[in-house]
């Protein structure tokens, strides 16, 4: 578990970055027509939230086989069926910072994604048997209840999203080699205790973070007249830095920041995304294809085909031609530094500088680092002087 102070201090540094009114000021665009842009941005928005959806869906019902039938069988396809899923909610981080439906002050981001977690709030741990929600009788699990939890006390206080999901499938990472070795036995009745409320505290979480994509889908459905889309395609230039924001702000401040470099730091377990599953090194790849998914103005839906459109780098290319090329090739460059993190992040972290994991996850973090300030250039090229991003 992390100190409470090293949280306290990225909480605190996060805030003021988000919430600081930005000095902006727009050279004059000329002829430049950001609005295509800004539509295929929000199609992009919309088809990624639905694939996340739908697989969260199908995570949904294999988790209710599993809770119905407790098996080996069963509960290897409810962990298979997360990892799934998450391969599209990673891209859909590109569409965070500033302020939009998912972390407005009343989206779901926190509920959906917050990290880490401190699994002793939720669930028995090594030494502590009776230790969390579950284990408590008194507490009553229903939706409200477990949402009221959530971070309530302190913000490694997590008691929804994917990672207490993931939590309770895998249970604590105790192994340099693999991922956490919870058994099936834990959900079923007799043979572990609660298990009745670890199934039903199982669902209920499920069931809710399949509601809070449904309510980003609803916000980014087309056609419609008074949700967050229908304004965004109008905003023209403030649209426009949002996505700027967005982008930089996770190549930066969240993904080399928070992701990677807190991890190569502190070589601490409890500093990865995905610690329970050792999936973090596939949460890094996704992140980083989410921003060249948005830079480039192309997204591959799950059932493969493409929506695909006017770009921002486009737009930049109409004024500076040589800074699109160069920042597309740094956005690659970071997806390809990304491919080559290896499985189990833990052990990538562990060692000198000069240790070959610890390498190759410094190559990713320079690159995107890079690309932030990259990123911030195209921003002045399209009129965009000043933007504040979130910094680590």
């Amino acid at each position: 578990m992390k100190t409470q102070l090293k949280k306290l201090t990225f909480v605190m540094s996060l805030s003021v970055a988000m919430l600081a009114q930005p000095d902006l000021s727009f050279a004059a665009p000329g002829t430049l027509d950001v609005t295509p842009v800004l539509i295929n941005y929000a199609s992009i928005v919309h088809a990624n939230y639905q694939d996340s959806l739908q697989a969260a869906k199908k995570m949904q019902q294999t988790i209710n086989v599993f809770l119905a039938q407790p098996s080996a069988g069963t509960h290897q396809a409810a962990q298979n069926a997360w990892r799934e899923a998450r391969e599209f909610y990673g891209q859909t981080e590109a569409f965070r910072f500033y302020s939009g439906p998912i972390d407005d002050d009343d989206g779901p981001e926190g509920r959906l994604n917050a990290w880490p977690m401190d699994e002793s709030y939720v669930d028995s741990v090594k030494g502590r048997e009776d230790a969390g929600l579950i284990n408590n009788r008194q507490f009553v699990i229903n939706r409200d209840n477990v949402i009221a939890q959530n971070e309530r006390g302190g913000e490694e206080n997590i008691a929804t999203g994917w990672h207490t999901i993931e939590f309770l499938l895998w249970g604590q990472d105790m192994s340099a080699s693999g991922p956490g070795s919870r058994t099936y036995t834990d959900f079923v009745d007799g043979k572990a205790p609660n298990a009745d409320r670890r199934r039903q505290y199982l669902k209920v979480i499920t069931d809710l973070l399949v509601d809070d994509l449904n309510s980003l889908v609803k916000e980014w459905t087309p056609g419609r007249k008074f949700n967050y889309r229908a304004q965004f395609e109008k905003g023209g230039l403030e649209s426009l830095r949002m996505m700027f924001v967005g982008l930089g702000s996770l190549s930066r401040g969240e993904l080399a920041g928070e992701r990677l470099e807190v991890a190569l730091n502190s070589q601490d377990q409890e500093d990865e995304h995905s610690c329970f599953s050792d999936n973090t090194h596939r949460d890094v790849v996704n992140n980083a294809l989410g921003i060249e998914n948005v830079w480039l103005g192309r997204y591959k839906r799950a059932d493969g085909s493409l929506v695909q459109g006017p770009s921002m780098k486009d737009l930049v290319a109409s004024r500076d031609a040589a800074l699109a090329e160069r920042t597309s090739r740094q956005i690659a460059q970071s997806v390809a530094s990304a491919q080559v993190i290896q499985a189990p992040f833990d052990r990538e972290i562990i060692g000198a500088k000069d240790a070959p994991g610890r390498q190759r996850i410094q190559a990713t973090v320079n690159s995107l680092v890079q690309q932030s300030k990259d990123l911030v250039a195209a921003a002045n090229a399209v009129g965009i002087s000043k933007l504040t991003l979130v910094q680590p």
